[in-house]
């Protein structure tokens, strides 16, 4: 039996990532952009910030993404007093066998859910965003890997800042894309009313009607050929552009750095993917240049007191930057 072409796995695999949308949509209503953008870091093995206020289904959406692989999931509420050993875990003397063994913290699992990330200290966010870089947690002086995939989900609430620690530029860095969350449609929020009070106890979604799709292993072959996918010069020229022009860009205090351009080709080859081509092409790098760039900038003031943001910025720059002809 001959070995299935690249074109073959392809296929398979984006055929396998439209059924796992369609399974979350079962529980999740609308948010169709925040799935896609979702699967994407998945796909690319990166980490996603997501913006948006309570109540939104952002822990239905990790679970529902969990269930479908059939992987591990946590989830850690951050709270000021939440000290490092508590995500990631400390050494414990067991009275016992009089000696200290390791209790792995909540980190050890292949989906993380981090809700409110910004409530906890410097220290804390740092011990996450540690793991998150080096796929690993030291405890007493000895490296233990976490699962593979390995994926963290942080979540913020843009109003309430009282009581917070805005996660530090070098940090934000970290993530591979910053999805923003949105109240749903007046139709969309009449169906989700229909599927929680429709002869339901509680107020809550569940996934318990989501069958498992693919196995862990499945999802670290899915993420290889996601690696694997064809990026011309050009389109990597394309990106460079894209994110130097951040950095002169009038009206911009903080440039993207490095990271920036390779969370574009990352994105962009994940979104190929989902589009059942083996290459990527300068719309894949549009289609994901605002969740990959709009938290490795920073506005000068004058254009946050007009009211403008950051997507409207990375917009102008868009328009303005030259598409590549491919």
């Amino acid at each position: 039996m001959s070995e299935p072409t690249n074109n073959e796995n392809i296929q398979k695999a984006a055929d396998i990532m439209q059924r796992m949308k369609q399974a979350i949509q079962q529980v999740i209503v609308g948010q169709e952009n925040v799935i896609d953008q979702t699967l994407i870091a998945l796909l690319a093995a990166g980490h996603v910030l997501i913006e948006g206020v309570p109540g939104l289904g952002k822990t239905l959406l990790v679970q529902a993404i969990a269930k479908t692989c059939d992987a591990s999931f946590n989830r850690i509420q951050f709270t000021p007093d939440l000290m490092p050993s508590d995500v990631m875990g400390h050494a414990l003397y067991d009275m016992k066998s009089e000696e200290f063994r390791i209790r792995k913290g909540p980190v050890f699992t292949h989906l993380l859910l981090a809700d409110e990330i910004n409530r906890a200290p410097a220290k804390t966010q740092a011990a996450l965003l540690e793991v998150m870089q080096e796929q690993q947690v030291t405890i007493e002086g000895e490296a233990f890997p976490v699962p593979k995939p390995f994926m963290t989900l942080a979540t913020q609430n843009p109003i309430e800042q009282e009581g917070t620690y805005p996660l530090p530029e070098a940090q934000l860095d970290r993530f591979l894309l910053k999805i923003q969350i949105y109240y749903p449609t007046q139709k969309e929020e009449s169906q989700l009313l229909k599927q929680i009070t429709g002869q339901k106890m509680g107020n809550q979604l569940d996934v318990s009607q989501i069958t498992p799709l693919i196995k862990p292993e499945t999802l670290n072959q899915l993420q290889k050929i996601t690696a694997q996918l064809t990026v011309d010069d050009k389109i990597y020229d394309y990106a460079v552009r894209l994110v130097a022009n951040t950095r002169d860009w009038v009206g911009i205090s903080i440039g993207a750095g490095p990271r920036g351009g390779i969370a574009l080709i990352r994105a962009a080859r994940a979104m190929a993917l989902l589009s059942q081509r083996d290459f990527v092409t300068p719309d894949d790098i549009k289609n994901v240049a605002l969740p990959a760039l709009r938290h490795r900038i920073t506005l000068a003031p004058e254009l946050e007191i007009e009211g403008k943001n950051v997507d409207d910025v990375l917009k102008n720059i868009l328009t303005q930057t030259e598409v590549p002809r491919i």
